[in-house]
Formats: C-alpha cells, sequence, structure tokens
C-alpha cells in the first residue's frame, strides 16, 4: 500500500511578506528590505515601484514576488453613514426658519347707527334713534343748511387690529330724491366709530357708484378705506359734497337692513 505522505507537498518557505523597496524596478526586478535583509524580489508586469515604497510580498521558496504597492494611511478618517433607520446626527448647523402660518377670512360690519347731521344738529324728524337714513347737499335751494349723512361701526373693525386688509366693500341704495338721473355720492371716511355730539370728522373722499332712484350695489372701496377701519385711525364712513348738489338720499338702517354694511376681506400673516 503507498504511503500518502510521500505524496504531501511542502508549504515551507511560502507566504506573505512586507517590505521597503529599495530601488525602483528594472529588467522586472528590484531590491527590496525584507526583515532587514536586502534582497531581489520579481515585480508584477505594469507594476510602478519607486525606492521607499512599502511592498506586498509573496514568497515561494527563496524567490520574492512583488505582488502590489502598499497605499499610504489616510490623512483623515473617512465619514461612515449611518444607517437609514438611526437617528440623525446634530451637525450643529441652524435648521431653517419654519414657513409662517398665513390666515385668511372675513369680516361684516353691519352699522351700529346711521344718521344725518344738518344744520348744526342731527336729524330726527321722527326716524328711529341710529337708523336715519343717509343725505348729501341741499333739497332744492332750501333755507335747510346742507346735509352729511354718516354710518358708523363701532368697534368691530378693529378686532381685525393687526391684520391685513386685502379687500372691503360696501352695500349702497339710492332713495327717492332730487334728480332721477343716475348720481354718485361722494364717500367720506369720518373718524368718530359713533355719532358725536357735534358735526362729524370728515377725512379721505371717493366717488360713490352711480344710482338711480331705487337701484342699489355692492361698491368696492378703496383698501386703505378697509385697513384704517381695522387699525382703528377711522370708524364710520358718510356722504358729503361741499356745495349743495347732486341732492342724494341713500338708505339708512330704517328703510333697508343692509344699508352701509361693510365687509373686510384679511390676512394675518404668524411665524
Amino acid at each position: 500500500m503507498p504511503d500518502f505522505a510521500d505524496t504531501r507537498v511542502s508549504l515551507a518557505g511560502t507566504g506573505l511578506a512586507r517590505g521597503i523597496a529599495q530601488t525602483a524596478v528594472s529588467s522586472g526586478a528590484c531590491l527590496v528590505k525584507v526583515g532587514g535583509i536586502v534582497v531581489t524580489a520579481r515585480a508584477a508586469t505594469g507594476l510602478t515601484i519607486a525606492a521607499g515604497n512599502v511592498l506586498l510580498l509573496a514568497r515561494l521558496a527563496s524567490t520574492y514576488y512583488v505582488i502590489n504597492v502598499v497605499p499610504a494611511a489616510p490623512t483623515s478618517t473617512p465619514t461612515t453613514p449611518p444607517p437609514a433607520d438611526s437617528t440623525p446626527v446634530d451637525t450643529g448647523d441652524t435648521p431653517p426658519a419654519p414657513k409662517p402660518t398665513v390666515r385668511t377670512g372675513t369680516l361684516t360690519c353691519v352699522p351700529t347707527a346711521t344718521a344725518c347731521y344738518r344744520d348744526g344738529s342731527w336729524r330726527s324728524d321722527g326716524a328711529p334713534t341710529n337708523s336715519f337714513d343717509l343725505y348729501q347737499g341741499r333739497y332744492g335751494g332750501s333755507s335747510y343748511g346742507r346735509n352729511t349723512g354718516v354710518a358708523f361701526y363701532g368697534s368691530k373693525p378693529h378686532t381685525l387690529s393687526g391684520a391685513t386688509c386685502t379687500r372691503a366693500t360696501v352695500q349702497i341704495k339710492r332713495l327717492s330724491a332730487g334728480d332721477y338721473s343716475a348720481r354718485s355720492a361722494t364717500l367720506r371716511l369720518v373718524s368718530q366709530t359713533s355719532r358725536p355730539g357735534g358735526a362729524p370728522t370728515l377725512n379721505e373722499s371717493t366717488s360713490g357708484p352711480s344710482l338711480t332712484i331705487g337701484s342699489s350695489t355692492t361698491f368696492t372701496l378703496p383698501v386703505s378705506w378697509g385697513q384704517a377701519l381695522i387699525d382703528g385711525t377711522r370708524g364710520g364712513i358718510g356722504i358729503s359734497v361741499s356745495s349743495d348738489d347732486p341732492y342724494i338720499h341713500l338708505a339708512g338702517r330704517g328703510s333697508w337692513s343692509a344699508a352701509f354694511t361693510v365687509t373686510i376681506s384679511w390676512r394675518r400673516t404668524s411665524s
């Protein structure tokens, strides 16, 4: 029976080693210092070696083969991305500010009072208190004084304090009086939020809608007027002209429930 020990391959003198190149490659070989001893090592084809390179060698019996050049150690530690399910690492950067919250809406303001000022006092003419119609101008050149009609809104518009007005409208209806042709009342912003003892304080003006007797409309006011009502710098809307004409009669609270109702569209931004 054969002895299988006779067929065993000896691995003595084989394995990997580390060395330092002493010379560059010449004729497929170079000098390498291995464990303090300089030996001649064969270099793999196409391998570039310079003196001082750290080399990885394979030894077979007494022959060394250069199989690679060991790269230099990295100058910084590479960053390993965290696993997908891990908690994000705080980098110390300031997070972006959250987007502001924008709210919008509309507020309907029914007049708390409608009244008409003439001859140094507020007219009553038997009408319910704070529900009188609004007039402007003088009737037919009579001895009566010139009229100024006003709708007051109290504190309700100011409940939107800090908001921005984006649109403002007012509902107006013309009643019988004066010229039967379509006429425009001159609208005025009034300082007071309720009927004062004396004359109302008139401010900004704009031409109102052109209306025939019996017609009504929703009229768009300047945005600045709605903002003034919100801010509380103005409290009412009136009709008034410095001359006698046109003499115009507009509905107040006692004649039309929607008379001089103001609707304010608003926007508010908060962080």
